[in-house]
């Protein structure tokens, strides 16, 4: 190769081979510094929630087992006595005390976080065997790991990544919200035939435990499982007034509160209240009945609410399959991640608020 020739060819290559270099040694940007430090945190944070929860399961389960074996014996010796025998409020408080126990440290958080104490009172609601500290555990565990899969198989923004996670760790939330809804919902429905089964038992001259033993053996569920617990609690010692406050408490209906007051104002005062239950049932018949009718009345309101939130979705999946090359810039491009941010946000908002316009409450 001639010199002049060599000299071009090592002239026209140097910037290459130094801008690479430059390329290779620039600092990375502090906002995906913070990126991979919210990447290892999470990661920790993980690996370290999955070594308590083995831990925590490991010294629990025996205790576990041990609680089934006792509650199991106890349901024998209250079958076997016909439900005649008065056990001691020391048992009632004997079972208390071994469940704090066990879950010692747990209770005190739950009694520490407002959120958690709520979080668990609707589980007991919804008639679920979790535990609020589970459940947040597993919200936890899975928002973590949407965002380490995120950041393993897509780039996106951090507040997208963190959205996305945030979205996916409400999942257990949301479907104790739902079941809840449904187990109050269908308790209303059959609250009215409950209190007119008690009136008929108060008209025959029994006193309030007995109708509260005919509603817990000749209804439906959920109706029939509260009214037992009651019954149950009333045998173990309990009085009247709190076997019906704990009633309130795990179903916080009006209605029934209603009739809860009624209960007790009969219980201290004497008075008859046949005919107040009475006008209640009227009341919570009709009103159910208006709720069906304007249901019925706002059906395609509703439909197209739905349509409306679906239409973004629907739209985005039909891109997907049509021109996919459009769509993956929303996650791999930071402007498109930004959009894609702003319009999950939006849509929640919409969603809320168009679920709120349809769903009434009178």
């Amino acid at each position: 190769m001639p010199p002049a020739t060599s000299q071009r060819a090592w002239s026209g290559s140097a910037p290459t081979a130094f801008t690479f270099r430059i390329r290779c040694s620039g600092k990375r940007s502090p906002s995906r510094i913070i990126e991979r430090a919210v990447f290892l945190f999470v990661s920790f944070l993980l690996f370290s929630g999955a070594l308590l929860a083995a831990a925590y399961y490991v010294y629990s389960a025996p205790r576990q087992a041990e609680s089934r074996i006792l509650a199991a014996r106890l349901r024998e010796v209250r079958a076997k006595s016909g439900g005649a025998a008065r056990l001691s409020r020391g048992v009632s408080d004997l079972m208390i005390q071994e469940k704090q126990s066990t879950f010692s440290f747990f209770n005190k958080l739950l009694d520490w976080l407002g959120p958690a104490r709520r979080l668990q009172t609707s589980i007991e609601q919804a008639n679920l065997t979790y535990r609020a500290t589970d459940v947040l555990t597993v919200s936890v565990l899975i928002a973590g790991m949407a965002y380490l899969l995120q950041g393993l198989f897509g780039e996106g923004i951090f507040l997208l990544r963190l959205l996305i996670a945030g979205l996916l760790g409400c999942l257990p939330i949301v479907y104790i919200l739902r079941v809840r809804a449904r187990r109050l919902a269908k308790f209303e429905e059959n609250l009215p035939d409950a209190i007119d089964l008690f009136n008929r038992s108060m008209r025959a001259g029994h006193n309030i435990q007995s109708g509260l033993e005919t509603i817990g053996s000749e209804t439906s569920d959920p109706v029939r499982m509260e009214f037992r617990r009651v019954v149950e609690e009333l045998a173990l010692g309990s009085t009247l007034e709190a076997a019906l406050h704990n009633l309130g408490r795990r179903v916080p209906l009006i209605d029934l509160k209603f009739f809860i007051t009624g209960l007790i104002l009969q219980r201290q005062t004497g008075a008859n209240m046949v005919t107040v239950l009475e006008n209640l049932s009227v009341l919570i018949r009709e009103r159910l009945n208006l709720a069906a009718k304007l249901k019925a009345a706002t059906t395609q309101q509703r439909f197209s609410a739905g349509l409306l939130c679906a239409l973004p979705i629907v739209v985005g999946l039909g891109f997907w399959l049509v021109k996919p090359e459009y769509m993956i810039l929303l996650f791999t491009d930071e402007t498109g991640s930004k959009f894609l941010t702003y319009a999950i946000i939006s849509e929640i908002i919409g969603i809320l608020i168009i679920r709120k316009i349809s769903n009434p409450k009178f």
